[in-house]
């Protein structure tokens, strides 16, 4: 059933996560494939590769948060979103190149496939995620990160540099490093409130 609860849920989920990758390496490599093949593969892979990544987040955010305190969780919360948030707004133009390699053998669909679940399994985002799930409803986060990875994957694909040609990469990841430090800010006042 969707609530106004859970709406909310997943436009925060999706703000906070599309802001975090954008410019980072799935979005490289679906940038790199796609200019030398054909896009739906590459977007098709990629998406099955959230669809993953997203669902192992959520479960073992939602099962970590069955067993420990809502308070700590909270305070765990806070302390990692904190963390990407300082990291973010740190980071510069030069961290952001890396190289992207095709993995030779395989179709594009399976190599994009398997670049993005090595390239983001343990990313910022994939613990963002389960962190969201151990304080929020799972469902939406799971919604909400996945269809932003998504979309990113896309613009990544389809737009390519020309997004990052209006708005340099450094001041969205500061605008993105500001939200999961609000976020963080968030957890530790539900950390400072629980009990």
């Amino acid at each position: 059933m969707v609530t106004p609860e859970s709406v909310t849920v997943s436009l925060s989920t999706f703000t906070l996560i599309a802001l975090a990758e954008i410019g980072d390496k799935s979005q490289l490599v679906c940038m790199t494939l796609a200019a030398r093949h054909r896009h739906w593969p590459v977007i098709l892979g990629a998406s099955l590769a959230f669809v993953v990544l997203n669902l192992l987040a959520v479960l073992f955010g939602a099962g970590v948060a069955a067993w420990v305190p809502e308070r700590l969780m909270a305070g765990i919360v806070a302390l990692l979103f904190g963390g990407f948030g300082i990291h973010a707004l740190m980071s510069r133009e030069s961290d952001d190149d890396e190289a992207v390699a095709e993995r030779p053998g395989h179709g594009i669909f399976f190599t994009t496939l398997l670049l993005i679940l090595v390239a983001e399994f343990g990313d910022k985002t994939q613990i963002a995620v389960a962190g969201l799930a151990g304080s929020l409803a799972p469902l939406p986060v799971w919604l909400g990160a996945t269809t932003a990875l998504v979309l990113v994957s896309a613009l990544g694909v389809w737009a390519g540099r020309t997004l990052l040609q209006r708005l340099p990469l450094h001041w969205l990841h500061r605008i993105g490093g500001a939200i999961f430090l609000l976020f963080g800010l968030l957890a530790a006042w539900r950390a400072l409130m629980a009990g």
